[in-house]
């Protein structure tokens, strides 16, 4: 059997499973049956398509990949100005990234309940959880930019940032960190329209997303075709055009995507159970991955004393090594959601082996991908820099990249495995434990006692991705995620509607 057979082929008994009998609310619309691209398969709606690792992997991959290069135009095109403005939006993007987590508190909640209901066929409250984590992230979205306008300016005097990089780092935040709530808002669209199975749709959305940022970019940093010159201003304001025009097509096909659409009623309509399930996995989620940039940034802090050399070496060695960690991102994010689906059609046997399958192909493919970035190190970092101190500092942690991305990928696949299940309160004890005690204690001793410089801290990371990947891979084959599912199949009486569990 061939590999994309053996990632796409659906099981026999998944192909004659029996499609839903789902009777709307009067406050719903019942989309007519898509008949282009879809198929039933248990857990789903008859509008929805069939689902296999491969078909949701792939369009995610290529998703997460736009979105990176995006943040590489930036650091390929400021290179093009300065080492300093690289460096100042490397700092302010470390902030932002940071703020985008807490933002993904509920489009990551959303995401896992509204899988399981899915899964449990449930599509009516799917559409109604659906519409309280837009609202709810858009507000949550406006409160973090005004926090960021208003207190932009203090957190980054006290970065040890100086000269021409704090200049820069203002102007950046200003502007991009302003107008964060527009990724709010794409955050819980995008991952939403995953979620019903549309990954490809998505894509496509962030294919144009990203051709109008280089543009933006050309056309802005460096004042082509008769438009100002603005450098880091001109990347920050591209930055936000491309977002805006990304969340209007966001908007538009996820009510294109779904059987049962959203009411208007559903956006002002906050019912404490559904709320109280997102929060359950979103809090957990968020607060996990705010640990881990928290723990970043506390890294970056390091670096700072390291000098400018090594904080251009960072950001170019992490533009790098994102594009080897990407398939395992990917894969993390369509095992997610195919368990969420599994979960609450009460199939956990089939997620419990879903996970260790996506698992080995994400540790193989991050292993060739990043041998490949380890062989062609030096002309990768030719391409920002000719400065020759930061090209040998930055390939020399790129060699030690292979030690931090292995366990990275089972990470990546695990922790979204033990989420999509329910189990996410886990995930953030172990994370703290690794992360704040752990790798920051190591960051410390290797940087600052050993003087090993920024390959301390590559070290000190990879410690924590390996400490983690073992326990979340002991913690998966416990099963003990099995007693964490939100919510119960559906139970169908005639004239009424299954109701929050």
């Amino acid at each position: 059997m061939s590999i994309r057979s053996w990632l796409d082929t659906p099981r026999q008994a998944d192909r004659q499973a029996p499609p839903e009998r789902s009777t709307p609310g009067p406050s719903h619309e019942k989309r007519p049956r898509v008949t282009n691209e879809t198929a039933v398969h248990p857990g789903t709606t008859s509008g929805q398509p069939a689902l296999g690792l491969l078909q949701l992997t792939w369009p995610i991959f290529l998703e997460f990949l736009l979105f990176m290069m995006m943040g590489t135009a930036d650091t390929l095109m400021l290179s093009g100005v300065s080492d300093d403005a690289v460096s100042a939006v490397g700092v302010v993007n470390q902030y932002i990234f940071l703020c985008i987590l807490i933002m993904e508190v509920i489009s990551n909640g959303a995401s896992i309940v509204v899988a399981q209901y899915i899964g449990a066929r449930r599509a009516q409250e799917a559409a109604r959880i659906s519409a309280v984590a837009i609202t709810l992230n858009f507000l949550l979205g406006l409160t973090v930019s005004a926090g960021l306008l208003l207190f932009g300016d203090t957190i980054l005097t006290h970065m040890n940032l100086q000269g021409p990089v704090l200049a820069h780092a203002r102007t950046y935040m200003g502007i991009a960190g302003g107008f964060l709530f527009i990724q709010a808002l794409i955050n819980v669209f995008s991952s939403l329209i995953r979620t019903y199975g549309f990954t490809r749709q998505s894509m496509y959305v962030s294919l144009g997303m990203n051709v109008i940022h280089v543009l933006g970019n050309y056309l802005l940093i460096f004042g082509h075709a008769g438009f100002p010159e603005l450098g880091v201003a001109g990347a920050a304001l591209s930055t936000v055009l491309s977002r805006s025009v990304a969340l209007a097509v966001f908007i538009w096909m996820l009510y294109r995507v779904m059987d049962v659409r959203m009411a208007p009623r559903d956006y002002v309509t906050f019912p404490r159970d559904y709320i109280r399930k997102i929060l359950k996995v979103g809090v957990p989620s968020a607060v996990e991955q705010m640990t881990y940039h928290a723990c970043q940034t506390v890294f970056l802090y390091y670096v700072t004393w390291l000098g400018s050399a090594a904080l251009a070496a960072r950001q170019y060695a992490h533009a790098i090594s994102q594009y080897v960690f990407l398939f395992s991102l990917a894969i993390g994010i369509g095992t997610s959601i195919l368990i969420g689906r599994l979960v609450g059609a009460n199939r956990r046997d089939e997620a419990y082996r879903q996970a260790l399958r996506s698992l080995k192909w994400a540790v193989a493919i991050t292993v060739l991908v990043d041998v490949a970035a380890i062989l062609l190190r030096k002309p990768l970092v030719g391409l920002f820099t000719t400065n020759a101190d930061i090209i040998r500092l930055t390939s020399q942690v790129i060699v030690l990249s292979l030690i931090l991305e292995t366990g990275r990928s089972f990470n990546l696949v695990l922790v979204n495995a033990l989420r999509a299940a329910g189990d996410a309160t886990f995930t953030v004890y172990m994370g703290f434990l690794s992360m704040a005690c752990l790798s920051l204690s190591l960051g410390y001793l290797f940087v600052f006692k050993l003087n090993l410089g920024l390959a301390g801290v590559w070290l000190a990371v990879a410690a924590d991705e390996w400490t983690r990947g073992i326990v979340f891979w002991f913690r998966w084959r416990s099963r003990a995620w099995e007693r964490q599912s939100l919510v119960g199949p559906a139970v169908e009486q005639p004239g009424t509607v299954a109701t929050a569990s």
